[in-house]
C-alpha cells in the first residue's frame, strides 16, 4: 500500500508534465481515495476501461488519454457525466499523461515501441519525432509483415521510396503531420498510428513509405511500461488492460 501523493510525486519527477505545452492537464484529472493498493492502466479512459478498472478493484487508473482536452465542451453531460460518474462513485483516482508519456526516453510510447518492434539504437530526431535501425534490412512489404505480428494488426502502407528499409523515424499516434521531419533527415521510412488525406501525397512525391499503424497499437506499450514501474516502484499491484480500439 502507499498513497496518492506519493504516486503522483514520482510520476511528476520521473515525465516532467511542467516542460511540456500539452492539450490537457496531466496528472491527476479526477481524484479518488488517498490509499492505493492496486493500479490498473490502459490506453485511453473509455467506459469499457472504468468498468474494467472497477471489477479489477482499482485505486488508481492510469491511462494516456485522458479527459479535459483543449476546445472540448466544458459541460458535464452525456458519455462525459457517465464516465465521471462511475470513477467518482467508485471512488478511483485518475491519472493521464499525454505528451510526456510519448516523450520519456524510457517509459515513453516512441521507446517502448522501438523495444517491440526490434528498432536498434532508438533516438530523438525532431521533436517528437524518432529514429533508429532495423536490425536487417527489409523490403517495404516485409517491414508491413514485420509491424503487423508486432502490433498484432495489419498496417495501411502508402508511398513509395527506397528498394529496402533500413532507417526508420516515428512517432506514436496521430503524428502523421511529422511525416516531413523523417523526410528531411532521409530516412528510408516513417510510422506513425494514423493517416490524413495529404500523407498519402507527401510520401509517394517525397519518395518515402509511410506506415499507418494505428493510434492505439502503437500507444499500448507506454502506460504499461510506467504501471510496471510504479509495481516495482511501490509495491503495489499492478494489472494493464487493453480495450482494443481498431483506429
Amino acid at each position: 500500500m502507499t498513497t496518492r501523493e506519493s504516486i503522483l510525486a514520482v510520476l511528476n519527477e520521473w515525465l516532467q508534465p511542467e516542460n511540456f505545452q500539452d492539450y490537457c492537464p496531466n496528472g491527476l484529472q479526477v481524484e479518488g481515495k488517498s490509499e492505493i493498493n492496486t493500479i490498473v492502466t490502459g490506453v485511453t479512459a473509455s467506459r469499457d476501461l472504468i468498468e474494467a478498472a472497477i471489477a479489477a478493484n482499482a485505486d488508481m487508473l492510469i491511462v494516456h488519454h485522458g479527459y479535459f482536452w483543449k476546445g472540448e465542451d466544458q459541460a458535464i453531460r452525456g458519455m462525459k457525466r457517465e464516465r465521471l460518474k462511475r470513477l467518482l462513485d467508485n471512488d478511483i483516482n485518475l491519472v493521464a499523461y499525454h505528451l510526456p508519456l510519448d516523450d520519456h526516453p524510457e517509459y515513453g510510447n516512441n521507446r517502448q515501441l522501438a523495444d517491440i518492434l526490434g528498432i536498434e539504437n532508438p533516438r530523438p530526431l525532431n521533436g517528437l519525432v524518432w529514429e533508429g535501425e532495423l536490425l536487417e534490412a527489409m523490403s517495404p512489404e516485409k517491414f508491413s509483415l514485420h509491424i503487423a505480428r508486432a502490433l498484432h494488426r495489419e498496417p495501411l502502407k502508402v508511398g513509395a521510396g527506397k528498394a529496402e528499409i533500413k532507417r526508420v523515424g516515428w512517432c506514436t499516434g496521430a503524428a502523421q503531420g511529422f511525416i516531413n521531419a523523417a523526410i528531411d533527415a532521409d530516412l528510408d521510412a516513417y510510422l506513425s498510428g494514423e493517416i490524413s488525406e495529404p500523407t498519402t501525397h507527401t510520401a509517394r512525391e517525397c519518395g518515402i513509405h509511410y506506415y499507418a499503424a494505428g493510434h492505439h497499437a502503437t500507444e499500448r506499450y507506454g502506460v504499461k511500461a510506467l504501471g510496471e514501474a510504479l509495481e516495482k516502484e511501490f509495491g503495489v499491484k499492478h494489472r494493464f488492460i487493453d480495450c482494443d480500439n481498431p483506429v
